[in-house]
């Protein structure tokens, strides 16, 4: 796989070294179990894979190369690169202007962006609609386009499905960008519906068998379907495509939900002809970080740490997983770690940052379970594992560890 060229600060001294042993041990990635770092007092478990992915790693190599280019060039991103905190804060740091949030909602208005200015997408893509408006002021927009290739492997499986007569349903978050965007690329060739997860589909699958009225279709997904949809003629066809970051499994019942509905109404003889099998989408890294995930559930610790963007969807997952064994801390960075008895973490149920006292149980051997989002670089793991060995006494040396 490529090596990207990204900034000396977002690599590690520690984890690095902890990959590349597995990558040796481990090249066609068939082991999922984690890796034990066995420092005495304490023990971390460290999962078989998380950090920067190949699309991240593109995106930010793009950036930096843009901004040394370019000098005194005004240079635009049209979101957020990633979702890392850390990370957007360095882009702006060395000069980058984000036009709108992940909701699209604007910081600085189009009419002040001119032909004169770089124009970055985001990692995630970004709709036909913007990339129009840039195009009309002369902005060569593909130029710095950053999108990830596993969002436009995406994008080209909708338009296939959709060039054959087939509806597509987007498993995603409507609001997130990646979202928005493969929603604008699909509907440019079919009419598209996005769902949010399971129990959306079902709502949908009793619509399509007549067991809820067809008018409660534009209630229900408001906001989510595609402009002039017919629920009569839209869904009869459909298959499933995802926003790379959710839940593989979540996807993988929806699609099965959605064909056990196309068998019950038009009959296993005929499913085919109504349910394109797309398979899933999900990107490999998001796959990865998921199984090693399921690896990390297997083992016995006291509580997990999983840091990364609070806005992150494939980082709320791996939390969402790990939450349902451990009791689970979900950190920005190490400065969140306030104490060695009080934390500051984001719960993804009620999208608030919370405190939690008297988190590190006083064991003879503390056992931390710790992993990250695609969007969090190396060194912010590096960061928090050195914080809680600084809360340890007589741990041993690291070269020793690694040696072990």
């Amino acid at each position: 796989m490529k090596k990207f060229d990204i900034p000396i600060h977002y690599k590690s001294s520690i984890i690095s070294r902890i990959k590349e042993l597995r990558k040796i041990q481990d090249p066609r990635k068939k082991d999922f179990t984690p890796t034990h770092l066995d420092f005495g007092p304490v023990n971390f478990i460290i999962a078989r894979h998380f950090g920067f992915c190949y699309g991240v790693e593109n995106a930010i190599e793009i950036a930096y190369k843009t901004i040394e280019e370019n000098p005194g060039k005004r240079i635009f991103l049209i979101s957020e690169m990633i979702h890392n905190p850390g990370v957007n804060e360095d882009l702006k740091s060395h000069g980058i202007n984000f036009i709108m949030d992940t909701e699209g909602n604007k910081y600085i208005e189009l009419d002040e962006i001119t032909k004169d200015d770089i124009v970055l997408t985001p990692a995630f893509g970004t709709t036909i609609e913007l990339e129009n408006i840039f195009r009309d002021k002369g902005i060569e927009i593909e130029k710095y386009d950053t999108t990830c290739p596993f969002v436009e492997k995406v994008w080209n499986r909708a338009n296939s499905i959709g060039k054959n007569d087939y509806t597509v349903i987007i498993h995603g978050k409507h609001k997130h960008e990646e979202t928005r965007a493969t929603f604008s690329h699909t509907v440019q060739n079919t009419h598209s519906v996005i769902v949010r997860d399971l129990e959306e589909t079902k709502l949908l699958g009793k619509i399509i068998l007549g067991e809820i009225e067809k008018e409660e279709f534009y209630k229900i997904f408001g906001g989510k379907y595609s402009q002039s949809f017919d629920v009569d003629k839209h869904l009869s066809r459909v298959g499933v495509v995802n926003q790379t970051t959710m839940l593989a499994s979540e996807t993988q019942e929806i699609a099965d939900h959605l064909k056990d509905v196309m068998t019950k109404k038009f009959g296993s003889d005929k499913v085919d002809e109504h349910f394109a099998d797309t398979r899933d989408t999900l990107c490999y890294a998001t796959n990865d970080n998921q199984r090693a995930t399921y690896g990390l559930m297997e083992e016995e610790a006291d509580f997990a740490i999983v840091v990364g963007g609070y806005n992150s969807s494939n980082t709320s997952h791996i939390v969402e997983l790990l939450e349902s064994k451990f009791n689970t801390y979900f950190i920005s960075s190490s400065d969140k770690i306030l104490s060695s008895e009080l934390i500051s973490h984001f719960d993804i149920h009620s999208k608030k940052e919370i405190e939690s006292k008297d988190f590190i149980p006083q064991n003879d051997k503390v056992k931390i379970v710790l992993t990250s989002g695609a969007s969090c670089p190396d060194s912010m793991i590096d960061a928090v594992l050195n914080k809680f060995l600084s809360y340890f006494e007589s741990v041993k040396r690291l070269d020793e560890v690694i040696e072990e």
